[in-house]
């Protein structure tokens, strides 16, 4: 097993701080004592948050459909002039 450098634990520890401070800011924003609990969605609500988590997600992984076709299939290649082409190297 290979050990992690320097800049790897680095990364590992800030990641692991912001999924703690995620974590802390869920339970503070969830907790009982800020009134949200008595708040009721009527059906609007659930239907308007439903339709705006579906839209969200098939957007989302429509355009990274298109990010990964794209760059398959080349197209993103005219984009970066000053990345060498396979052709150029041999």
């Amino acid at each position: 097993m290979r050990s992690l450098s320097l800049g790897q634990a680095i990364l590992i520890a800030a990641l692991c701080a912001m999924l703690a401070l995620v974590a802390v800011g869920i339970g503070w924003v969830s907790d009982a004592t800020n009134g949200v609990d008595d708040v009721a969605m009527d059906e609007n609500g659930w239907i308007a948050l439903g339709l705006g988590s579906f839209f969200s997600l098939a957007i989302g992984c429509g355009l990274m459909a298109l990010m990964f076709f794209s760059s398959r299939r080349g197209y993103d290649e005219a984009a970066d002039p000053f990345r060498k082409r396979s052709r150029d190297r041999t």
